[in-house]
């Protein structure tokens, strides 16, 4: 039976660390594979398992034996593999799932971009133009069909999930309207809006984005007589007034396009309303191995970053909002609560 190694020596971990592409492969691999949805709650032998994802059973046994030491999937002692509570966020079918993600964290462009790091750490540049000779999402769009399609994926993925946290978490009871800018399809408007059945929503987003907005905002949609959609670019205008605005996840460009973003929903909001700024954080954060690697991503693909703590404070100060709060949303988010002052 293979189990996962506790406190290894320094020189140890060191190596396993420099093997990180084939532990990101081979999650990869099981994601592509199939292997996920195959294995049920029974226990199942590797012949078995290879038979129904189409594979070699001992090929197969070794991916399932590396993946074990992860704690993805479990090797029992009469040589049969059970899931993990890890592996089962591989299934299509998890309400959790986190299949999408891992497919777009191991694209193939992320194999070509990880090995100049130095390069963007040493330009403060992405490297995406100069492999692909264009910016990163017209290349997705215009060269990568599908990698596009699973970018959309994971993000409505992630989106959906996070929309549920966020909206446990923010308490809008005394508030008539809400506006998420830049809120991509609409997720967490759709949360906000079942948890209060008197609030009334504004999502704003590009036009592209805007039109593949959640269902239940759409006309005729269960939502859509309290949502207003306005199709825009929040860097441009915010053309929307609301009691509460929230801003998740897109003050990770650059310092110009923050700066635009927060003047215009600020200039929107006037004196008083409530401005809730969620994002991932590069430190005080129990998920900074995860946030420190999105943080290199972004560098390495849109020139972009993520905030510690001391960064976005002083952005959101800078800009002239009063913090009133700073609290984790989840082991991944955390919500800076602002008021536009008078």
């Amino acid at each position: 039976m293979t189990t996962a190694q506790t406190a290894p020596p320094p020189s140890m971990r060191l190596r396993e660390l420099v093997f990180g592409a084939a532990c990101a492969a081979a999650v990869r691999a099981a994601a592509r594979l199939g292997v996920a949805d195959a294995l049920d709650d029974s226990p199942l032998a590797v012949e078995d398992l290879a038979a129904a994802v189409k594979t070699e059973p001992k090929t197969l046994r070794r991916l399932l034996r590396a993946l074990s030491c992860y704690g993805l999937f479990a090797e029992r002692p009469d040589g049969t593999f059970a899931h993990t509570d890890m592996s089962r966020l591989l299934r299509e079918d998890d309400p959790n799932s986190l299949r999408a993600i891992a497919l777009w964290c191991t694209e193939p462009w992320t194999w070509d971009a990880w090995p100049l790091l130095d390069e963007a750490v040493r330009t403060g540049r992405n490297v995406v133009e100069d492999l692909y000779g264009k910016e990163f999402f017209p290349y997705l769009n215009e060269d990568a069909p599908e990698s596009a399609d699973v970018f959309n994926r994971a993000m409505t993925t992630s989106s959906v999930q996070s929309a549920r946290d966020v909206a446990q978490f923010l308490d809008l009871s005394g508030s008539a309207s809400v506006a998420d800018i830049g809120g991509g399809q609409g997720h967490v408007v759709a949360s906000l809006l079942e948890k209060y059945p008197a609030l009334h929503g504004t999502l704003l987003d590009l036009p592209r984005v805007v039109d593949n907005v959640d269902p239940r905002l759409r006309a005729g949609g269960a939502l859509a007589d309290r949502t207003r959609l306005v199709p825009g670019d929040c860097r441009e205008a915010v053309p929307v007034r609301a009691d509460v605005y929230i801003i998740k996840n897109i003050l990770e460009w650059d310092d110009d396009s923050t700066t635009r973003v927060l003047r215009n929903v600020i200039a929107a909001g006037g004196p008083g309303a409530r401005v809730v700024v969620i994002e991932n954080l590069v430190d005080d954060s129990p998920s900074m191995r995860f946030s420190t690697a999105m943080d290199l991503l972004l560098l390495l693909n849109v020139g972009g970053a993520k905030h510690t703590t001391a960064s976005l404070t002083g952005r959101l100060t800078e800009a002239g909002l009063v913090i009133d709060d700073v609290r984790p949303v989840n082991p991944y988010l955390h919500a800076f609560d602002c008021t536009i002052p008078a």
